[in-house]
């Protein structure tokens, strides 16, 4: 398979940390340039990682690539992604990938339009802790499923961070709270609905800072979840079943290093599992590559458009504005 020419565009923290490492290990990539507003990043950043500095996004564009990777924050996707694909780029983009249901919509379509991957990056679906619990759920070890519960959040940062401006898209919903949708889809099927919602707002940071849901999918399974910003660390999933119970207990953050560990819960027994390591960023990005390959674009612009949906559900059973 020809290498897939990739640029970033942004400096951000987790592209340094851990997707930038992850595409020098996926052999379907090329990392041909990383672009900031500020020389000094983009040069920074380029000597790391052996490639070209670009300065300014739209200078990215420019360069003879096939894709981008794009972890600016949310309140900049709107339009950098659509300047990406009116320029025939591929897109795997950081969540959550848009503020709103109608931008979401217009994104997918214009990547529709022109033929071309537009992935959100929600990696810790290629894990494969889940595909072990998953399995598990298949074989019958708890029986039948009866419910989902999950949480994810994490104590305050610093007051600057990103997650606390509006203007960039910022707001706990967009972050935490997307990846509680996400993990209701994953798990319950893509016919779940958000049936309630609550969020608590903080007039100091101006956004949205953790809530609740719950989501139901046709078969009346049910997924209560959690999140927030302000909060002891959770990052977990739990599946209660008829005979027995299922627990994730790093889900959503597994580092590289990281064996995961799972409980699996029954009449008088406990076991604690601890599975492989494994990078669900390098698989992700495997997986992007080859899907563009294979020109099997349609099913994640299905994600894309039914994760705004429940995000979209959500608003509104909170009666709470983003913007």
């Amino acid at each position: 398979m020809k290498k897939l020419k990739i640029g970033v565009m942004g400096c951000a923290d987790i592209a340094q940390r851990l997707v930038l490492p992850a595409i020098a290990q996926c052999p379907e990539l090329q990392l041909v340039a990383i672009a900031s507003r500020t020389q000094t990043k983009a040069e920074l950043f380029a000597t790391q990682f052996g490639c070209l500095p670009v300065v300014g996004y739209e200078n990215l564009l420019k360069l003879d690539i096939d894709a981008v990777y794009m972890p600016l924050p949310t309140g900049l996707h709107h339009e950098f992604i659509l300047k990406t694909l009116n320029a025939g780029k591929h897109i795997l983009a950081e969540k959550s990938l848009a503020n709103s249901l109608i931008s979401a919509k217009e994104m997918v379509e214009t990547a529709r339009k022109n033929g071309l991957m537009l992935m959100e990056n929600f990696q810790f679906q290629f894990h494969s802790q889940h595909q072990y619990i998953k399995n598990l759920l298949q074989t019958g070890e708890i029986g039948s499923l009866r419910q989902v519960r999950a949480a994810f959040g994490f104590p305050l940062m610093a007051g600057d961070n990103f997650r606390y401006r509006k203007q960039d898209g910022g707001g706990a919903l967009l972050d935490t709270g997307a990846y509680m949708a996400k993990i209701a889809q994953f798990l319950l099927g893509e016919t779940v609905r958000a049936t309630t919602a609550q969020f608590w707002h903080s007039p100091e940071f101006g956004v949205d800072m953790g809530g609740s849901a719950t989501f139901q999918n046709q078969q009346g399974i049910t997924a209560q979840v959690a999140w927030g910003f302000d909060n002891f660390y959770q990052c977990n999933y739990e599946l209660w079943g008829s005979q027995g119970k299922i627990t994730a207990e790093r889900a959503y953050t597994a580092s590289p290093t990281i064996a995961p560990k799972i409980t699996v819960e029954k009449q008088g027994k406990k076991d604690e599992i601890v599975l492989h390591t494994d990078n669900h960023f390098v698989n992700i990005l495997s997986s992007f590559a080859q899907n563009i390959a294979q020109n099997s674009i349609e099913p994640e612009l299905q994600k894309i458009e039914h994760q705004a949906q429940l995000l979209h559900q959500m608003l509104q059973h909170a009666n709470y504005q983003l913007t």
